[in-house]
């Protein structure tokens, strides 16, 4: 059974060292975040950004995007990250087989740190290094 709890909490260690937040982006980069207006400061810890701001501070905020892709129109060129909702998720899964006079049951445990979410929840779009442009998704 020790070594089963050893497996989790290695695994548990590896999600949760997956898993970027604000605070953790910031420690990364502080000497930038520093230098920043104290409402940026304050929008940034909270993970939320504002028109305005530059990719730097939006990769503060809310971490890398899922997709970034370039947008032409008549207005010009826009640069767009697209953010999809990836929460950790975590599955339990036990079965059983008997055979004759003998039997078997086992079990597992499977930790994600996301993965592809289908469903966007938010695009910002950059127009001259600044966000011009902030779509949030409601489901």
């Amino acid at each position: 059974m020790n070594r089963i709890t050893a497996v989790l909490f290695v695994l548990a260690a590896l999600v949760l060292a997956a898993c970027s937040t604000p605070s953790s982006r910031i420690a990364s980069n502080r000497a930038a975040f520093d230098q920043m207006s104290p409402d940026a400061r304050r929008l940034i810890e909270a993970g939320r950004i504002d028109i305005g701001f530059s990719p730097e501070m939006v990769t503060l905020a809310l971490g890398e995007p899922a997709h970034r892709f370039m947008r032409k129109s008549t207005t010009g060129d826009t640069e767009v990250w697209v953010y999809h909702d990836n929460k950790p998720e975590i599955s339990i899964g036990i079965g059983g087989v008997s055979a004759g006079r003998h039997s078997a049951v086992g079990g597992g445990l499977g930790i994600s740190s996301g993965g592809y979410d289908p469903d966007e929840k938010l695009r910002v779009e950059f127009s001259g290094g600044k966000v011009v442009t902030i779509d949030y998704h409601h489901s």
